[in-house]
């Protein structure tokens, strides 16, 4: 940058000019020829030549010159999307995405925040208050809700009918777990009384499903599966990342103890959030552990202050979360709790 006029730095009663050149000395490269007047109040300083020479973004001693992708403009081809996601995005929720970055930490972030939270609370169909939108795409929410409510050694139920329950085999196994597989062929269904015999033997902690497996093009009933789990003191985990915003679920009503989906397929939103919540069952287990989790960016100690969840007054940085991935989710939300006939109503997107 440069600066065509002298540069006038108003300093507070009492200061001194050395410690405001010194700072602007360590931030800047300084014109040499610029020479430093300062007012006998000390309350004025005044540079007789532009402060600030140009600052070039070059690497004049690089021995690897630039690659010729970086010297043309990006383009994207525009495609109708008809896979089970990313989908495409409405204008409208990209113009939201394209505001002004702001702090992840300020106040008005948090208040953005804070309506996300509300919108996954409706979408989800609950009241849960330790709800969020995890930093990352649906494997962020999927490797957050293991690590965060299963220790090593405990035994982990997963259905498997397609690639996400296997993949959640291997999140629990990576972890430690004693991971015990129902399997079938890819979109096979499991009755609520192979479940419950599972439970009995195998005991686990964690019982995992996918509501919508994208791999198969399977919608699997929920109903009754989160009571079978309450009797067995098992928690009851759902992925609902290919399903949630085109298929009714009711994490309240069904029982259901963690739920997570992502922002990019039936939301309509950019891929790179998740919407993830854990009732007071699931709250119970993952902040009475005897270790902590082996994840620090997943540790819901940690996000649930981040997101104003715990009751503290103060909210304590612990990562720079995805602003404009949060301002296109909230718009994705806003859109969904407009739909007069609830949030599961059949729409058609015209793009």
């Amino acid at each position: 940058m440069t600066t065509s006029e002298p540069l006038v730095a108003n300093l507070e009663v009492g200061g001194r000019a050395p410690p405001l050149v010194q700072q602007v000395k360590d931030l800047f490269v300084l014109n040499p020829h610029a020479e430093l007047t300062v007012s006998p109040s000390l309350s004025v300083c005044r540079w007789s030549a532009p402060l600030l020479q140009r600052l070039e973004r070059s690497m004049s001693s690089v021995t690897i010159p630039p690659p010729a992708c970086m010297l043309r403009p990006l383009e994207t081809p525009m495609r109708y999307l008809f896979g089970p996601g990313p989908s495409n995005v409405p204008p409208r929720i990209l113009a939201a995405g394209s505001r002004p970055i702001i702090g992840h930490m300020h106040p008005e972030m948090y208040e953005v925040m804070n309506d996300i939270k509300r919108g996954i609370q409706y979408a989800f169909q609950t009241e849960n208050n330790v709800t969020i939108a995890m930093s990352g795409s649906g494997h962020a929410a999927m490797e957050c809700a293991v690590f965060n409510t299963v220790e090593p050694g405990e035994s982990v139920l997963i259905g498997v009918n397609g690639i996400w329950g296997e993949r959640v085999a291997e999140i629990a196994e990576r972890m430690g777990a004693n991971v015990h597989r129902m399997v079938k062929t890819p979109g096979g269904y499991f009755t609520n009384k192979e479940i419950e015999k599972a439970m009995e033997k195998h005991k686990p902690v964690l019982f995992f499903l996918t509501h919508g497996e994208s791999s198969a093009g399977l919608c699997h009933p929920v109903d009754g599966i989160g009571d079978i789990c309450r009797k067995h003191n098992c928690l009851f985990l759902v992925d609902t990342v290919a399903s949630l915003g085109a298929a009714p679920i009711f994490m309240d009503k069904q029982n259901i103890d963690i739920l997570y989906t992502g922002s990019q397929k039936a939301l309509n939103a950019p891929p790179g959030t998740a919407p993830i919540s854990f009732n007071e069952r699931a709250c119970h287990k993952m902040f009475n552990r005897k270790t902590k989790p082996i994840s620090y960016l997943f540790d819901m100690t940690y996000l649930s202050n981040y997101w104003g969840c715990d009751g503290k007054p103060a909210r304590t940085y612990h990562h720079t979360g995805p602003v404009s991935g949060f301002f296109a989710l909230r718009e994705s939300l806003a859109i969904l709790a407009e739909r007069v006939k609830g949030p599961f109503a059949t729409f058609f997107l015209v793009i």
